[in-house]
């Protein structure tokens, strides 16, 4: 793989210091300008701010970037056509030359490849809605299943389907833990409903990553952090908008890899922007628990 590693990451990654890896489609792809130059900056100085290394991921001039300077983040975020890279469409870019921002299961790939363990993002892709006729599953989840990177999240996006996407992960042998619940996130709210194992501090989550190591099994795993709890919206009011937004993008013939960020833009008008506030203020916070994850989990006295 024609990966670059940031000379600060790559000296991070040799020392056993801490480093969080961060995806590069919610700068280009997930908010408006000039906010997503705004929230990539603050992500970034949040996983310093808890001793980590950030290290965005994205995809320039025929190279597979690990780690960006602030010119590379203004690059990506005031860019026309940025493609949307999951690990299928890496060598595509590549190979083109162009410019690619990297979705989850992306960013996983890269992230494994380059030796970093533990990502964090807003929420993670899953089955969709109707999932079981049109066979519309994320490359999240199977990435999930073979990379060994610890991905901390605010559950998978409400949008979906969450039932059938834990079945499928527990069917790819992932765990799925919570951080201070035992109810699953879904993305914008704070439970769904879906019983999963809780985990009450970074602690205990480190603990989970280093057994899951020695077993020796590919899998990453899933950690499951609730939206702040002062901006999360209730479900109900949020399975309304998404009933609406659904007919709507049937009727529009909205499907497949565009249904995403159309159904999330959606809500975003839907909720007069209440949406896209708290998408930022998760993502920093999962940002936060990555970095202290990633910290107590290179901890020399930590096993490895």
């Amino acid at each position: 793989m024609s990966i670059e590693i940031h000379s600060e990451v790559a000296q991070a990654l040799a020392h056993g210091r801490p480093v969080v890896a961060l995806e590069s489609t919610l700068i280009c792809h997930g908010l408006p300008r000039p906010r997503n130059l705004d929230l990539a900056r603050a992500v970034e100085a949040a996983v310093r701010a808890e001793g980590a290394v950030p290290a965005t991921i994205a995809v320039a001039d025929g190279r597979i970037r690990v780690g960006l300077d602030d010119d590379d983040l203004v690059r990506l975020a005031r860019a026309e056509g940025v493609v949307k890279c999951s690990p299928r469409d890496l060598a595509i870019v590549l190979a083109r030359g162009a410019l690619g921002a990297t979705t989850v299961a992306g960013t996983i790939r890269v992230a494994a490849a380059a030796g970093i363990r533990v990502m964090a993002t807003g929420g993670i892709g899953g089955v969709h809605r109707g999932g079981e006729t049109s066979l519309d599953v994320s490359a999240d989840l199977h990435e999930l299943a073979r990379s060994g990177v610890a991905v901390v999240c605010s559950g998978a996006k409400i949008i979906l389907d969450l039932p059938r996407t834990l079945e499928v992960l527990e069917s790819l042998g992932v765990p799925v833990v919570a951080f201070g619940t035992g109810d699953f996130p879904a993305f914008y709210a704070r439970e769904s409903g879906l019983t999963v194992p809780r985990i009450d501090d970074v602690a205990g989550l480190a603990a989970l990553l280093r057994a899951q190591a020695t077993l020796g099994w590919p899998s990453g795993m899933v950690i499951a952090n609730p939206p702040p709890a002062d901006l999360a919206l209730p479900a109900a009011e949020l399975e309304g908008w998404i009933g609406a937004a659904l007919a709507e993008a049937r009727t529009q013939g909205i499907a497949g890899r565009d249904e995403t960020p159309w159904l999330l833009a959606e809500l975003a008008r839907r909720s007069a922007g209440r949406t896209v506030t708290l998408n930022e203020a998760l993502v920093l916070d999962n940002a936060r628990l990555a970095a202290r994850l990633a910290a107590a989990w290179r901890l020399p006295d930590a096993g490895g």
